[in-house]
């Protein structure tokens, strides 16, 4: 049975295919208890996943388990048109005081990766708010620049089963994703966390790939000087903030890989250096 609830967007990921388990793209966030929700599949169009809600935006709408995915924290959307929007963006105002708080509250922070591994590998939990160290490198490495057609045929297949699309002609699959372009290079994260274990994560946030699209522009298709201009941002900037990663396993490795998470968001408020009692003002 569905319910209405109430969500703090902070995960938006950037679409990835895969031919066994369909994982488009993945939306996260708080819900209006303070625990972890993802709501998984949604019907991917790029005007619509931009637009229709933010990052850091509460929005209103109809969810139901997920059946389908055994990750504690997965739902679905019952009417995607039906979404409502509550408020403008939350505010960034005295460093990130407002967004911490929902975040923060009633969430644990983890600072220990194995310890996140052994909860995800015993289905207590598939989102994480983790705390790394030291952030001690930002690795680009060039992968395949088209979508896989086996991936993209059997999505059309999966479309027509469950509706994921609810479009009529067999080329609007094609259509979709071409729509969107596959990110030719992979980014990710090379830390340690408490232990002084060293980790790489692969960053898969919206928010990174548009960052790219939007540099290669900006640098008139130098891919060389866009990769430079985003390493800028998630490595040279982000270090002097207040770092911390929103991790989520992948469905097809949730359970039984040595390490099913990625990063699905970075979170990068300002240091906030003043007294306690201060920063009450």
């Amino acid at each position: 049975m569905s319910k209405k609830r109430r969500v703090f967007i902070v995960v938006k990921t950037y679409p990835t295919l895969s031919k066994k388990y369909d994982e488009l793209v993945c939306t996260a966030g708080i819900l209006d208890d303070g625990s972890w929700v993802r709501i998984y599949p949604l019907p991917f169009r790029k005007l619509d996943y931009e637009n229709r809600y933010k990052k850091y935006q509460w929005i209103e709408l109809s969810l139901v388990k997920n059946k389908s995915d055994p990750r504690p924290e997965s739902y679905r959307v019952i009417d995607p048109d039906a979404i409502k929007l509550i408020g403008p963006v939350v505010d960034t105002r005295k460093a990130w005081q407002a967004r911490k708080s929902i975040l923060f509250d009633k969430n644990p922070i983890y600072t220990n990766l194995a310890e996140l591994i052994s909860k995800a590998n015993s289905n207590k939990l598939s989102l994480a708010i983790f705390k790394p160290k030291k952030i001690i490198d930002f690795i680009v490495k060039e992968v395949e620049r088209e979508w896989d057609a086996d991936s993209l045929e059997h999505l059309k297949e999966q479309s027509k089963q469950f509706s994921l699309f609810d479009l009529q002609q067999e080329d609007e699959v094609q259509k979709e994703f071409s729509r969107v372009d596959k990110l030719p290079y992979k980014f990710s994260y090379k830390f340690l966390d408490d232990s002084g274990k060293e980790s790489t994560l692969m960053i898969e946030d919206w928010e990174i790939g548009m960052l790219y699209w939007n540099c290669l522009k900006s640098s008139d298709n130098d891919e060389k000087l866009a990769v430079e201009k985003v390493k800028l941002k998630y490595f040279d900037m982000f270090l002097t903030k207040d770092i911390h990663l929103f991790l989520g396993t992948t469905r097809q490795f949730h359970g039984r890989a040595p390490n099913p998470f990625v990063i699905i968001g970075v979170f990068y408020p300002p240091i906030d250096s003043l007294p306690e009692q201060l920063s009450l003002f």
